[in-house]
């Protein structure tokens, strides 16, 4: 069991135990005992500091020889939730135990598809906001119209936050009156209880199979509407079966789909000796499924590639305001630190030399600090969307994905490049004159420039973000899409603030000095930063191509230097009044050779992951699951290291905790294996891994224990005592 797992259970049972009267965790099915044993109960609703609960009718009355339908009715405050009839990783479902009259008998609670809740490693099936939980009840033929019909049950809520949980225990009590007919609904609740009805999983009888090979569970069914779908999830009825915080994927074929589950600890332990049951959740409905031990179902294969983000919540389900909130503070503190990250200097040096240019024209620098912030705010919102868009569509990718791609790569280097030579004063965009006998302006032109360097700014500076937004971008990947957008654009506000505050802010402006030739020295300076990113990403690039994928985009940088030389060859020939259609028309050429150049080298073949060098100086193996389980079946602790070439804080992290010779040697005494994933290169399974663990990009560090279980997560910005003590640790 995981240690918070364990939590929970703990502060569940201790909960138990100073409660009178409340059930065990056993008798989690329903009970009905006669009314006449025990106290009478009020009618109405019950409140305790998290949650307010009510039982309520479907119907104004009941028929006598009917079957009538009551529900729970919970009402759940912010930040709190239940739980469905498989919690998850951690919890316990609602339970009832009825007091009913002789002769009248409660059927199975209706649980509603729960929704997905992460926390840290863990996933939870639960209940937010107002949630129903209907119960069949049938009435004796006896009745007599007239009277009513006491209904009483003893409902047994664990309620919990992201810090803790409270069993809380109610008496619920509904009159029920008797009458001759069939009734309308309920004005107050039926119409919400009937649309959960209607929504809730039922049997389908569709043909199901179950496969346990290699570690990984399939899970097939045919027949129904399960053709031509677009979405997919199953939440099994019983915990331990498959690992609940895995992402689930699969293919929808002719005649049915095909999930892929990574299997549970129960499921690994036991194996596949019996039929597995639970709910089939898609885009066209959900079903109660039971899945025989067999051989996948034929028609199940290929296809359509499936996503496993489908949800229905229960009626009234709202969002966590507490989460959101909290997640875009982080976002906005995460996006203000992120100026003083590597990956961004190269940016605020060309935004600082076009605001000394702008310093004494307020109007100007006021223009400027706000589309600088409309470019970061429109970039982070594209990224966003299509990375979600991506996710939705069963893609396997994370933050940071477009530095994955080695055609971007060359482009951002080779406009690096460009930029710096810009800031060299080897050419001018925007040539207008300063004045007479002044100099061309070297900085961007007007706004077009301060909102493209935001976009810029995004591009370079998304895979920074890690060490600080890890866990708000981990929770927004997992949030309804209207959150997750605002945490990234809270981001991007915090990018882009300090430059808009400077911009508007006229005593600052004023303390800068007045234009002059300091200004083009300072642009001379700050080329330099440009020229150091061109460089690390031809680095990066490299690691992704290698030798003649670095060649060709060599040959496109000279030739791209070349070309911009020459183009400032004739912006000087055409100041001076001098005609410049030759060293215009060799450079338009060269411009163009160097585009080709530019897109071969982008199409260079990328070199698989058993390619590439080892990450940092301690001697590793490449990260796969097998690996891992394989060292702890030898009882050895597992260092995992998660890292990307193109992640600044990655390198960081190796050059000062990964690398010593303690940190060596106490690989060497723990006998522990060092694993290392590398994400420079798309990989899907990394992606999964790091969707497990609450992460959607790198850094990430895991240390396996080597008596089994689940890893500790190691922070983000490592030093190398803290690797040495958590090695001893395990």
């Amino acid at each position: 069991m995981r240690p918070t797992a364990f939590l929970y259970a703990l502060l569940f049972c201790l909960g138990l135990s100073v409660l009178p009267g409340v059930p065990s965790v056993a008798e989690a099915q329903p009970v009905s005992r006669p009314a006449e044993a025990t106290a009478v109960v009020p009618p109405g609703p019950r409140r305790a500091d998290n949650i307010e609960a009510e039982l309520v009718p479907l119907s104004r009355w009941a028929a006598p020889g009917s079957t009538v339908v009551v529900a729970v009715h919970q009402t759940i405050a912010p930040g709190w939730h239940t739980y469905w009839r498989n919690p998850g990783d951690s919890g316990g479902p609602t339970t009832l135990d009825w007091r009913l009259p002789a002769g009248v008998k409660a059927g199975e609670i209706v649980w509603p598809l729960p929704t997905r809740q992460r926390l840290m490693s863990l996933v939870n099936y639960g209940y937010s906001g107002e949630v129903y939980l209907p119960v069949p009840i049938e009435v004796p033929a006896s009745a007599r119209p007239g009277t009513t019909l006491p209904l009483t049950v003893d409902a047994l809520f664990l309620v919990c936050s992201d810090q803790m949980c409270v069993p809380v225990q109610m008496s619920l009590r509904l009159d029920l009156p008797i009458r001759e007919g069939a009734p309308p609904l309920d004005p107050d609740h039926g119409a919400a209880i009937q649309a959960v009805l209607e929504a809730a999983p039922r049997p389908a009888g569709l043909d199901a199979r179950a496969t346990l090979q290699n570690g990984v569970l399939t899970l097939s069914a045919t027949g129904g509407s399960l053709a031509d779908l677009s979405q997919a999830y199953f939440y099994p009825f019983e915990g331990g079966i498959i690992d609940h915080a895995a992402a689930q994927s699969g293919h929808s074929g002719r005649n049915g789909l095909s999930l892929t589950l990574t299997p549970g600890g129960d499921l690994t332990a036991k194996g596949l000796n019996g039929p597995i049951s639970g709910v089939l959740a898609t885009d066209a409905g959900a079903w109660e499924i039971t899945a025989q031990p067999g051989a996948v179902l034929a028609g199940t294969t290929g296809g359509k590639a499936l996503s496993g983000e489908v949800e229905a919540p229960s009626a009234g389900t709202r969002l966590n305001l507490g989460l959101i909130l909290q997640s875009a503070l982080f976002a906005l503190v995460g996006g203000l630190i992120l100026n003083l990250m590597p990956c961004v200097f190269p940016i605020l040096a060309m935004k600082a030399a076009a605001l000394a240019a702008s310093a004494h024209q307020p109007r100007e620098a006021r223009r400027d600090g706000l589309l600088f912030l409309a470019g970061v705010l429109a970039t982070f919102l594209v990224l966003a969307v299509v990375l979600l868009a991506l996710r939705a569509g069963g893609e396997a990718v994370g933050w940071g994905f477009q530095l994955q791609s080695p055609a971007v790569i060359a482009g951002l280097a080779l406009l690096m490049l460009a930029v710096g030579l810009n800031l060299s004063g080897v050419f001018h965009v925007g040539a207008g004159l300063q004045g007479a006998g002044a100099g061309p302006l070297s900085r961007l032109p007007g706004g077009a420039g301060a909102f493209f360097t935001g976009v810029l700014a995004v591009v370079v500076a998304a895979p920074c973000t890690a060490p600080f937004m890890a866990a708000a971008l981990g929770a927004a990947l997992l949030m309804p899409w209207p959150a997750a957008l605002l945490i990234f654009l809270m981001l991007g506000l915090g990018l882009g603030l300090p430059y808009l505050a400077v911009s508007l802010s006229p005593g600052l402006l004023r303390r800068l000095p007045r234009p002059g030739p300091w200004m083009d020295r300072l642009k001379g300076l700050l080329a330099f930063p440009m020229y150091g990113a061109a460089l690390w990403l031809v680095w990066v690039f490299s690691r992704q191509t290698g030798a003649e994928g670095l060649a060709l985009l060599m040959a496109a940088a000279l030739t791209t230097a070349f070309a911009l030389w020459l183009f400032g060859l004739t912006q000087a020939q055409r100041a001076l009044g001098r005609s410049a259609r030759l060293s215009g028309g060799f450079s338009l050429i060269a411009l163009g050779a160097a585009l080709v150049l530019a897109v071969i080298a982008g199409r260079a073949p990328v070199l698989g992951a058993a390619s590439v060098a080892e990450s940092g100086p301690l001697a590793s193996a490449p990260w796969s699951a097998d690996s891992v389980r394989a060292a702890q079946a030898e009882g050895r602790p597992v260092l995992v290291n998660f890292t990307a070439d193109w992640c600044v804080t990655c390198k960081i992290n190796e050059r000062a905790a990964l690398s010593s010779p303690r940190v060596a040697a106490a690989l060497k005494a723990t006998n522990a294996v060092y694993l290392v994933g590398d994400w420079t290169r798309r990989d899907d399974a990394i992606t999964r891994e790091l969707e497990r663990h609450g992460r959607s990009g790198v850094p990430l560090y895991l240390l396996y224990p080597a008596n089994g279980g689940e890893p500790r997560i190691l922070p983000q910005l490592l030093t190398e005592g803290v690797v040495i003590e958590a090695l001893k640790g395990a």
